[in-house]
């Protein structure tokens, strides 16, 4: 049998075959090009998915050199932070499989290591550490030089608050790796995932901190309150009210009424004793809240010991500030404080004023308001500061406002101070019309409150107390 030739292939045939070949080969690269794409696109999913459910911040910065080696096809990748003590650390370093990197972590750690950083950079108090950028750029060239050109290299920040907090590197062995545009897009990436986790957990920690402050100030403004006299005492002869709004949860602002006898502090002792002496005290510690709130009670307690003593205004004022001087000069405060006496048998008022604002004393007979004032120094800044008594006969229906610097500094809208003449003027308008002491308390916090204005916020404490000698039956 005779085998029969085929026929050779005709023209056209392999034609076809040479034009199919490249439409073949296209659809394999868009086929790769896309898988790629999916994976790139899975693994960035992969690391917001992780943004947004860790909780722990190192756990997060664990995967970041891993995600960014492998969105780039690199070797490797490594993780650098600048730490609260102002010292750049390896703070992850990840090789991919099948690639050993024990080297480039040496390399990475000595060069961190090494790193000099400006005094200004390593500032921790400030909470403001970054690289700048001759920093950075020292770092990177140092990493090349330690690496070798075997070693492809990429560095990109990490940027908090436009500050750079650290750096993310990625490593290649390859001899044909090169550093496209889209792989260095897919780093900065990464590092801009890995900023917001750094920043995320900044806030959180701020927070926190927050949260705790404020459970303290609310703590320490309930203490300060339970330290103010619970009610006004009961004293022969006058009547009494008093009231301090803080500008903040706590102020340095400071009122008392101190029975001059031991008996009076007796655990059993029942109603005071109307007419034994009794100490009225106002004062006002310079600055605004914790701080100055610590130093009014430090105030109150050695006030209340000195009192029973038993010395003359001026003298107890004396000891106080030279127990006090040497904590009000540690912490750069000083004390305003006005001291008095009140005898119910004599109606009469001995007092000291250690360079605190002068309380105020409407004479009922005249008409006149005067001020009750002694030279003296502030408390605490002087060692050896003396101070002078004086006294004054009260008479019935004469009153007498003391007061702190947050009534005559009150600002209105239009930049106005309350002043002393507007305080004056107040003040002998509701004694002249015959209210009594809580009338008149209220009718000068309201004078100052419609001074300010409707929303209006005073940023200093305000504290008043009104004593009047009651007219006779």
């Amino acid at each position: 049998m005779t085998a029969t030739p085929l026929p050779p292939p005709s023209p056209s045939d392999s034609l076809g075959d040479r034009e199919a070949a490249p439409i073949v080969a296209l659809k394999e690269l868009v086929a790769r090009l896309y898988r790629e794409q999916n994976r790139i696109q899975n693994l960035l999913s992969s690391l917001g998915f992780a943004l947004r459910s860790f909780n722990n911040l190192n756990q997060f910065l664990e995967i970041v050199p891993l995600m960014a080696a492998r969105v780039t096809d690199a070797d490797g990748g490594a993780l650098v932070l600048l730490k609260a003590n102002g010292q750049a650390t390896l703070e992850q370093l990840h090789c991919q499989e099948g690639h050993a990197c024990q080297d480039i972590r040496q390399i990475l750690e000595q060069a961190t290591a090494n790193l000099i950083l400006p005094s200004t950079e390593k500032n921790v108090a400030s909470r403001t550490l970054s690289l700048t950028t001759a920093a950075a750029a020292s770092l990177d060239e140092q990493l090349r030089q330690d690496l070798g050109p075997d070693v492809r290299l990429f560095g990109t920040p990490i940027l908090v608050k436009s500050r750079e907090r650290g750096r993310l590197y990625i490593f290649s062995r390859e001899r044909d790796y090169v550093w496209t545009p889209t792989r260095k897009k897919l780093v900065q990436l990464v590092a801009d995932q890995t900023a917001v986790a750094i920043a995320n957990h900044e806030l959180a920690n701020e927070l926190r901190q927050k949260e705790r402050l404020d459970r303290e100030l609310e703590i320490a403004s309930e203490i300060q309150v339970h330290l103010f006299p619970h009610k006004c005492p009961t004293i022969a002869g006058v009547e009494l009210a008093a009231a301090c709004q803080t500008a903040h949860r706590v102020g340095g602002d400071y009122y008392d009424f101190i029975p001059t006898t031991y008996d009076q502090f007796r655990a059993d002792a029942q109603e005071p004793v109307a007419t034994v002496p009794w100490s009225i005290v106002i004062g006002d510690v310079m600055g605004k809240g914790v701080p100055a709130g610590l130093l009014m009670t430090m105030t109150r307690g050695m006030l209340r010991a000195e009192v029973l003593n038993r010395h003359a205004p001026a003298k107890i004022v004396q000891h106080l500030n030279q127990v006090m001087y040497a904590d009000l000069d540690n912490s750069h405060r000083f004390l305003t404080l006005f001291y008095s006496e009140y005898d119910p048998q004599t109606r009469r008022l001995s007092y000291t004023n250690a360079a605190h604002h002068p309380p105020l004393l409407w004479q009922a007979a005249t008409g006149r308001t005067l001020r009750l004032d002694t030279p003296g120094m502030l408390i605490g800044l002087d060692l050896n500061s003396q101070y002078d008594d004086a006294e004054t006969q009260l008479e019935p229906g004469d009153t007498i406002v003391y007061y702190t610097d947050g009534f005559t500094d009150a600002v209105s809208p239009d930049g106005d101070r309350f002043d002393e003449g507007r305080l004056v003027r107040a003040f002998q308008d509701a004694c002249e019309q015959g209210s009594p002491p809580q009338a008149i308390l209220e009718r000068l916090f309201a004078s100052v409150g419609q001074f300010i204005g409707p929303g209006g916020h005073n940023d200093d404490d305000m504290t008043l107390v009104v004593l009047q000698v009651k007219p006779e039956d």
